[in-house]
């Protein structure tokens, strides 16, 4: 069964968030647009827009807009997806004078009535050590795990996105978190 059929059934039950790539934007390229729809989780988070951008191994990211409709704080502490054993909320920050990706300390949490933009260069959900390429028009299946211990499912749609500019060296000081640079990147 290919990629696409197997998640199909989930794309009845997921939720449209945020998709996510891989970290930096030179400013020039737009994200891609997504034509996925948002749906309300019980603590009435959505995830507008989402996509992950196009990687045949390695690492890439999946990027959107996690939107609370709800009264309450929502904080999102983990995600998991079929084509990734191993993905970690990132932010990007600045180190010795470098921006530098690292694991987001308790996790994102978006506020009663706002949002949480996941965008290259800044927030996004990191997928590590890819057990499948995710091509364009592929729709990947991510769940997101809440603080409160609920789940929630999205969609993500595979893109082609040139805008980011990262590298996946290992970084600085021997840790084997990604970096970003102003050079070349995959």
């Amino acid at each position: 069964m290919g990629r696409t059929s197997r998640f199909g059934a989930g794309l009845v039950l997921a939720l449209a968030l945020g998709g996510l790539t891989a970290c930096a934007n030179d400013g020039n390229a737009a994200a891609p647009s997504s034509s996925a729809t948002a749906a309300s989780t019980p603590a009435g988070l959505t995830v507008r827009d989402p996509w992950i951008k196009a990687a045949d191994t390695g690492m890439t990211a999946a990027f959107g807009t996690l939107v609370n409709g709800g009264s309450t704080d929502v904080t999102v502490v983990s995600a998991a997806t079929e084509v990734s054993p191993m993905m970690e909320l990132h932010e990007t920050t600045m180190v010795n004078g470098a921006m530098q990706m690292q694991p987001k300390q308790g996790g994102f949490t978006i506020p009663a009535g706002g949002e949480h933009v996941l965008q290259p260069g800044g927030d996004h959900i990191m997928m590590m050590g890819l057990t499948t390429p995710v091509q364009a028009g592929d729709e990947i299946v991510v769940t997101l795990t809440l603080g409160d211990g609920s789940t929630t499912r999205f969609t993500a749609i595979g893109k082609p996105f040139t805008g980011a500019q990262e590298s996946y060296a290992p970084g600085a000081h021997g840790s084997a978190m990604p970096s970003m640079s102003a050079g070349a990147h995959s």
